[in-house]
């Protein structure tokens, strides 16, 4: 059963409600559910209310709250493919991609296999052990072997990047990805992943929960990158949902154009 913390959703104010929570989560899935005749490219991060993507321990596993691992079961569940650094693999921990059991029936129904693929973005061509097994290793020319030697040719995407060989492209990576009939791509950082797929243009929209929780110190923000946007990105609010526990969750639209209304 995902976690049974009320949500309420406050934005759009016409479409305001209390979700209810259940093995299927409905609610939530109608919500996040997007077009899967496109492909399409959703973040997820959580930060501290000061903007701390880290808890003190260096994981944003710290910053979880039974609000925002509703939210996140539901976001992995509609996602064909889930795309992480593998600093963050080694950081947080991954292992398999569970599917909630409620939330099984709901992928079948959309025609996704029972398993999320986790493809993890290296230059290196490191592995993780923890996810090597069904992994797809996203990486440039340079950590192409080790990636092949870990996982095989056939799960190794090799995606040079025009400026830097040794880098993958991500915007290469994302349609190869689609090639294999992954498109739904749920990106969980980290922050340089993060700044890397806005830099590129490659994010339809961003989930952003907001843990009731001060960190202070010096954590990276959800999108650390080597320079700033320039021009800043437009982002919309798609829709807001305030749990019983104080987490704000928000879902923001960066493809509408700027001044749409919410």
């Amino acid at each position: 059963m995902p976690p049974t913390v009320d949500l309420d959703l406050l934005l759009p104010r016409d479409a305001a409600r209390r979700l209810a929570s259940s093995a299927d989560e409905a609610d939530l899935v109608a919500l996040l559910r997007r077009d899967r005749a496109r492909p399409h490219v959703r973040a997820t991060m959580v930060t501290s209310v000061d903007g701390a993507a880290a808890g003190a321990d260096g994981r944003s596993g710290s910053l979880g709250t039974p609000a925002d691992r509703r939210v996140f079961a539901v976001l992995r569940a509609l996602a064909d493919v889930v795309l992480v650094g593998a600093g963050t693999v080694r950081a947080e921990g991954y292992r398999e991609l569970p599917v909630a059991a409620g939330l099984r029936e709901v992928r079948a129904s959309l025609g996704l296999g029972p398993r999320i693929v986790p493809a993890v973005v290296t230059c290196r061509g490191d592995v993780p052990a923890d996810v090597a097994d069904g992994a797809l290793v996203v990486t440039g020319p340079q950590g192409a072997d080790r990636a092949r030697a870990a996982v095989g040719a056939d799960r190794t995407v090799v995606v040079p990047a025009p400026h830097d060989p040794g880098s993958p492209d991500l915007r290469a990576a994302v349609a190869a990805l689609a090639a294999r009939g992954l498109r739904h791509v749920l990106a969980e950082g980290g922050p340089r992943l993060l700044a890397d797929l806005l830099a590129a243009g490659l994010v339809d929209e961003l989930c952003l929960t907001t843990s009731p929780l001060l960190v202070a110190g010096d954590a990276p923000r959800a999108a650390t990158g080597a320079r700033p946007l320039d021009p800043p990105r437009a982002a919309r609010v798609r829709h807001l949902l305030h749990a019983t526990d104080g987490t704000v969750l928000t879902c923001w639209d960066l493809r509408a154009p700027v001044g749409s209304g919410s």
